[in-house]
């Protein structure tokens, strides 16, 4: 039988009927390839917006905040390892999208403006975030991702309509970074830019030490931000020991300060977070 390409991240994972991608999350079901874990939910919970974090979208609101398993990169310093790294025998609850979007309108009174796909990687429930922000969109609520932004960029521009806001993960600006991680550098930047033009885009950089702590960084990266806009909120926050590495001490509280310093000088609003 044929093998079918998976067409939501650059992997493009060939995948035989019934194998599982890269991400442990999306299968070839014999007819096409969909979201194994689709409505599958590890976490739930109402959250601040902030803690998204999304400082300039609807500030002091709240946010019904979901997430599955599954990821399609590889960081050995994945801080939701637990979910992100786990396939389809973690434990899991069944909701509908139908559900989720109720569930959010009931929690209208505390605040809550929506729905965000978060603490795993959104985009490999791809079919599950269309279904839902149909539904919140009809019913007058936000959509928000939290992502590493590592989507073919073809499959984005088909949700994006949908999309209220995002926070894209920047792990560093370089390839190199990128291939410790599994991912594909160009491929981020490209999907930032493009989703700056239609929602509100914040990025948030971990800053592990010796991965890309040096001030030449930060510089070379908040001045390709503010060529996009200088308006773009950056978070730029500390990295702690986590999964498979714990070699390294927390990233100095001083460090953080410093490189927020540094990108002040291209951007007019940077965040430092965990500190």
């Amino acid at each position: 039988m044929e093998k079918k390409i998976c067409e939501i991240c650059p992997h493009h994972c060939r995948l035989a009927a019934g194998e599982v991608g890269k991400c442990r999350a999306r299968i070839n079901d014999g007819e096409k390839i969909t979201a194994l874990n689709y409505g599958a939910i590890t976490s739930i919970a109402l959250d601040p917006i902030e803690k998204k974090p999304l400082y300039k979208f609807f500030p002091g609101s709240r946010i019904l905040s979901v997430g599955s398993y599954g990821c399609n990169l590889n960081c050995p310093f994945c801080q939701n390892f637990e979910i992100s790294m786990a396939d389809s025998t973690f434990p899991t609850r069944k909701i509908s999208p139908e559900r989720l979007a109720a569930l959010a309108q009931e929690l209208v009174p505390q605040k809550n403006i929506g729905v965000a796909f978060t603490y795993n990687e959104p985009f490999i429930s791809y079919e599950f975030i269309r279904d839902t922000s149909e539904i919140l969109k009809k019913i007058g609520l936000k959509s928000v991702l939290v992502t590493n932004g590592t989507v073919a960029p073809a499959a984005l521009k088909k949700i994006l309509p949908l999309i209220d806001a995002m926070n894209i993960d920047l792990k560093g600006f370089s390839q190199k970074i990128y291939d410790f991680l599994g991912g594909d550098f160009k491929t981020v930047q490209k999907n930032i830019e493009i989703s700056a033009q239609a929602c509100h885009v914040e990025v948030t950089t971990l800053i592990v030490p010796t991965m890309n702590d040096s001030p030449a960084e930060m510089e070379k990266e908040s001045a390709w931000l503010a060529n996009i806009s200088k308006d773009i909120p950056l978070h730029i926050s500390r990295f702690f020991p986590r999964y498979k590495v714990t070699n390294l001490p927390p990233t100095p509280v001083k460090k953080i300060y410093e490189l927020v310093e540094v990108a002040k000088n291209n951007l007019n609003y940077v965040f430092a977070g965990n500190v």
